[in-house]
């Protein structure tokens, strides 16, 4: 049991330990997190007879729209996951996928060495991005969020863009404390102390090509996930020593079967195969590759200590911050993601009777024809923000999350039991 004074619902800053939740990108993949954020913050916060403390919560992409929906109901901490289930079950694919017609011309004409329409606060998108906007300002209470960070419901909260001109990492950070952290070295990443607002958001979830970038304080940004390549940065920089990392991506462990490397093949000169397959890449995997540099360090760490004593981390540290370099820090990670192909399940959905009564007219021409290959649909798998559709994942988002129950419980326990490493 906690220590009274280690209560969940004491503020974060009171309690040692502190728990980050990361979501990556995935446009209509980010549906996928509602079900594993759910299952966390109603069936493992009833396993533990308490609520789950998030302390701090980074989105990218897809992702930044359910951070900030968190973050902004931070005050309910396990009705939260019902909210945010229930806006992706209310998509309409017919009104948050639409074409702009104007923005298609212009990027013709760019295309074409012609100059375009200028003033404009929006750009580059063939999608009309307004329903999303609608959504995300008339259900994410934004000045709540600070309110929920002076009164110790949360800590802090990032949001990750791209600067479209300089083609950095621009991390938006909220917190009490003035300012940010130390962000390091990184040239390509730099964090700016900002209250997060809808423009923020719209900008971290602007795929490039898809939705059009957004313009902040007079310079445009779109997806965060393009060239932020330590995904966890922004968590543990801002003090997570726990973290929760959710990635729509599937990742199968065999390589294909002969008949589903013929399709691929077949596919390969399909633009939006290979689109769908660079999507993969750009906005998903690297989580992968940040995973597995943590499980490296901490590996380093525990094997120094089992082999030079419990004082080893604190020596190599030293050595370290000599030579200017940043502590290495063992970080517990629980990392959960998509047990079944997205895009798999995006093919099969819109070849469905349900798709095939529910859609119709010319967006459903062209989603259908998205969804033509017999096994797989990517790029169909991140504009399809369907309600029927939402629900399946956010089912096994719930059902991957129940899979690793054990695993957080403990994990949470851990932390509210205040036993989580001071040095962590």
């Amino acid at each position: 049991m906690a220590h009274p004074a280690q209560s969940p619902n004491a503020p974060a800053s009171s309690r040692k330990a502190c728990v980050g939740l990361v979501l990556a990108g995935g446009s209509a993949r980010g549906a996928y997190e509602v079900g594993v954020i759910r299952y966390v913050v109603e069936e493992v916060a009833r396993a533990l007879g308490r609520p789950v403390p998030i302390d701090i919560i980074s989105g990218t992409s897809a992702g930044s729209i359910n951070a900030c929906m968190l973050a902004a109901h931070a005050d309910k901490p396990m009705a939260r996951g019902e909210m945010l289930a229930n806006q992706w079950t209310r998509l309409e694919l017919e009104e948050v996928v639409r074409p702009a017609p104007g923005e298609i011309l212009h990027v013709a004409a760019r295309m074409l060495g012609r100059g375009g329409r200028s003033g404009e606060r929006r750009r580059g998108g063939v999608l009309d991005a307004s329903r999303i906007e609608t959504i995300v300002r008339e259900n994410t209470p934004f000045d709540a969020i600070g309110k929920h960070i002076r009164a110790g419901h949360l800590k802090a909260l990032s949001i990750s863009t791209t600067h479209v001109a300089s083609g950095r990492t621009v991390i938006f950070v909220q917190r009490g404390e003035p300012g940010v952290p130390d962000w390091g070295n990184d040239p390509t990443m730099v964090a700016r102390a900002s209250p997060i607002r809808s423009e923020h958001v719209l900008a971290s979830a602007a795929v490039p090509l898809l939705f059009p970038a957004v313009e902040i304080d007079g310079q445009f940004f779109c997806d965060g996930g393009l060239r932020q390549n330590v995904p966890l940065s922004p968590a543990r920089r801002l003090g997570a020593d726990g973290l929760i990392v959710v990635n729509p991506r599937y990742i199968k462990e065999e390589a294909p079967s002969a008949a589903l490397a013929e399709a691929r093949e077949r596919g390969f000169p399909d633009p939006f195969f290979v689109f769908g397959k660079a999507m993969n890449a750009l906005l998903l995997d690297r989580i992968e590759n940040d995973i597995h540099r943590l499980e490296k360090h901490n590996a380093i760490l525990a094997a120094g200590e089992k082999q030079f004593g419990p004082g080893f981390g604190a020596a190599i540290n030293e050595e370290l911050a000599r030579r200017g370099e940043g502590a290495l820090r063992h970080l517990d990670v629980v990392y959960i993601r998509a047990s079944q192909d997205i895009g798999v399940m995006a093919a099969e959905y819109v070849r469905s009777p349900v798709f095939a009564r529910r859609i119709r007219g010319l967006v459903g021409r062209g989603v259908r024809r998205l969804g033509e290959s017999e096994n797989e649909a990517d790029m169909l798998s991140y504009v399809l923000f369907d309600g029927p559709f939402a629900g399946m994942l956010i089912e096994m988002g719930r059902s991957d999350a129940r899979a690793r129950h054990d695993e957080l419980v403990s994990f949470f326990a851990k932390r509210l039991d205040g036993s989580a490493s001071e040095e962590a």
